[in-house]
């Protein structure tokens, strides 16, 4: 069996998250000390205790995720698991597949999501932009309804995240007339999603171009496994490639239908999400049923894997 290795973004976070874990292998807590020493504050006990509205913060829950991609990843190979043959990450989880990848160091990839996370809190005050998820319309009406709705604003479509199953952003009036226009145009389901960063639209432009001179400080190189990217599922090549396309990441939509389909065109028979949640599993299983979805999100989950 070849396996795919995802990792989760922004919005797969919880407060207690990876305690089990950190429970039985010190590699949790060691990884959190170091992101703790680079933060300035510590981020485990943070994730652990709370208060929740402070993880949910984008310059708080990037670099937590990163980290929490991070120590998954080292649980996984202390405990013995095999060596992916293709790796992809959801949105910020692109970088933590470059991580595991080999192709940027730990330390170098957290200074540039911590600089990512406050360009993009920064990028548009609270309250301007927002988020929005569009259930049972068809990617082309989705990208319609924004058009229709947008006006002098921006209401784009930027996650694919399944068939049937798309997220909008833009500036917030915008996208609650998209909804209105949805509902209209038949979906099964509309809601707001509790961020105020509209990411991945046209207002995180500024944000992207932004982010290279951080990207430029960081020491990339060609991946050691081959990583597929979200914006345009094809996989990354050397550094000034990464570069790039990670500054373009922050305003391009995320196209994770597509990359789930390069990952299995590619030879992958298997799909394990490295990381708390089972967001990316769940949207997984929804592109493809015909191939195996597993979790590392617990201990349990773990050894699963590990016997499969």
């Amino acid at each position: 069996m070849t396996i795919a290795m995802v990792f989760p973004g922004q919005g797969s976070q919880s407060q207690g998250m990876q305690a089990d874990m950190a429970d039985e292998y010190g590699e949790v807590r060691e990884t959190y000390a170091e992101a703790s020493d680079m933060l300035g504050y510590d981020l485990w006990r943070l994730v652990q205790d709370g208060p929740a509205e402070k993880l949910g913060e984008t310059v708080v829950t990037q670099p937590a995720m990163l980290t929490a991609g991070v120590a998954a990843w080292r649980v996984w190979q202390a405990a013995g698991g095999g060596v992916p043959v293709q790796m992809a990450g959801h949105s910020l989880g692109e970088y933590t597949a470059l991580v595991c990848s080999g192709a940027v160091s730990f330390a170098d990839a957290l200074a540039v999501v911590r600089r990512r996370s406050e360009l993009m809190q920064a990028a548009v005050p609270v309250g301007i932009g927002a988020m929005a998820a569009i259930l049972g319309l068809g990617d082309e009406v989705v990208v319609k309804v924004c058009d229709d709705a947008a006006g002098e604003e921006v209401a784009e479509a930027v996650n694919f995240n399944a068939p049937g199953q798309v997220v909008i952003a833009g500036h917030k009036a915008a996208v609650e007339r998209a909804l209105e226009l949805a509902k209209e145009s038949g979906a099964r389901r509309t809601l707001m999603l509790p961020v105020s960063v509209p990411a991945h639209s046209a207002l995180m432009r500024d944000a992207g171009i932004a982010l290279s001179e951080a990207l430029a400080a960081a020491d990339f190189s060609a991946p050691g496994v081959p990583v597929v990217s979200a914006s345009d599922a094809t996989p990354y090549n050397d550094a000034d490639d990464i570069r790039a396309r990670l500054s373009r990441q922050v305003y391009s939509p995320v196209q994770w239908v597509r990359t789930v389909a390069a990952l299995t065109d590619a030879g992958t028979t298997s799909i394990v999400e490295c990381g708390p949640g089972r967001v990316l599993a769940g949207l997984v299983r929804r592109i493809d049923k015909s191939t195996p979805v597993g979790t590392i999100d617990s201990i349990g989950n773990l050894q699963k894997q590990l016997q499969s």
